[in-house]
C-alpha cells in the first residue's frame, strides 16, 4: 500500500512539473514558432501550429527595415555601463557592510537599503527626469546607464553584503599577518573567494537592467537612441502588430540574458544558494 501511495505521489508531482514546465515554455516556444513563419502563414485559418516552410524574412525586416541592430547596440551600451557599475559599487559597499555589521550605522544603512526596495521606481521618476532635464542629460545612453546603476545598487549591495558574510574573516587577518595590506588581502584573497556572488549580481543586474522600459521612454527620446524594450514597444501601433518582426525581435531581446545564464550558470547557482544562507 506505501509502494502505491508512494508512486501515485510521484506521478502526481511529474505531472504537476510537467504542467508548469508546459506554462512556462510553452509562450517562449510559440514566439520562436511564430518568428519562424511568413507573414501570410501567421494568419492563415485554420491556425498552423508548426510553420509550413520555415523563412527567416522576419528576421530580415527585422534588421533591415526596422534597424533592431542599433536597438541591441544600445541596450548593450546601457546595461553594460550599468551593470558593471554596479557590482562595483556594491562589492565595496557590501563588503563595509559585512565588515562593520555590529556598528549601529551599518544597521541602519542596511535597513535603509531594504526600505529602498519597497519604494515604487515610478516615485521617484519626476524629481530625477526634472532634475537630469535641467542638467540637459537626457536622450544620453550614459547617464541612462547610470540611472539604472542606481536603481539596481541597493539590492546588488544586500546580496554583496551576504556573499561577504560567507567569508571568515579570520582568512584576512591570516593574510595581513603574513604581510598583505587590508586592501591586499581584499583584492587577492575575499574578492576570488566571492566570484560566484559577484557573477550572481552581475547577472541579476543585466537581466533587470536588460528588460527595462519605462525608465527608457521617460529619458530616451530620439529614435536612434531607444533601447530594445523600447523599439519593441514601438512595435505596436493603432494599425495593429506586426506579429511576425514582433516575433523575431522578442527572440533577439531574449538572447542576451539566456546567453548570461548559460555562461554562468554553475557561478550563478552556487552564488545564490551561499549568499541565501546567511545574510
Amino acid at each position: 500500500m506505501r509502494n502505491v501511495r508512494s508512486s501515485i505521489s510521484s506521478i502526481a508531482r511529474f505531472l504537476a512539473l510537467m504542467l508548469f514546465l508546459l506554462f512556462a515554455i510553452g509562450p517562449l516556444v510559440w514566439i520562436v514558432i511564430t518568428s519562424l513563419k511568413s507573414a501570410d502563414e501567421i494568419y492563415t485559418f485554420p491556425i498552423t501550429y508548426l510553420p509550413k516552410i520555415i523563412s527567416f524574412s522576419s528576421y530580415q525586416k527585422l534588421f533591415s527595415f526596422a534597424k533592431f541592430g542599433i536597438y541591441i547596440k544600445n541596450s548593450l551600451i546601457v546595461t553594460i555601463c550599468g551593470s558593471f557599475g554596479a557590482v562595483f559599487f556594491s562589492i565595496f559597499a557590501g563588503y563595509a557592510l559585512s565588515r562593520i555589521k555590529a556598528h549601529e550605522a551599518s544597521k541602519r544603512l542596511l535597513l535603509i537599503l531594504y526600505f529602498t526596495q519597497t519604494v515604487p521606481s515610478f516615485i521617484l521618476m519626476v524629481p530625477l527626469y526634472t532634475m537630469v532635464a535641467k542638467l540637459r542629460l537626457t536622450n544620453n545612453l550614459f547617464i541612462l546607464g547610470g540611472i539604472y546603476m542606481v536603481t539596481v545598487l541597493a539590492f546588488c549591495t544586500i546580496m554583496a553584503k551576504s556573499f561577504f558574510d560567507r567569508i571568515p574573516q579570520s582568512i584576512e587577518e591570516a593574510a595581513i599577518v603574513d604581510g598583505c595590506t587590508s586592501t591586499q588581502a581584499l583584492y587577492r584573497i575575499v574578492i576570488p573567494l566571492v566570484t560566484p556572488g559577484i557573477v550572481a549580481v552581475f547577472s541579476f543586474a543585466f537581466v533587470n537592467i536588460w528588460n527595462e522600459l519605462f525608465i527608457a521612454v521617460l529619458f530616451l527620446s530620439s529614435p536612434n537612441k531607444m533601447t530594445v524594450p523600447v523599439a519593441l514597444n514601438s512595435f505596436i501601433s493603432k494599425a495593429g502588430i506586426s506579429w511576425d518582426v514582433m516575433g523575431a525581435g522578442l527572440v533577439m531581446a531574449l538572447l542576451p540574458t539566456m546567453f548570461i545564464f548559460a555562461i554562468g550558470q554553475k557561478f550563478i547557482v552556487s552564488g545564490l544558494t551561499e549568499g541565501g544562507v546567511k545574510g
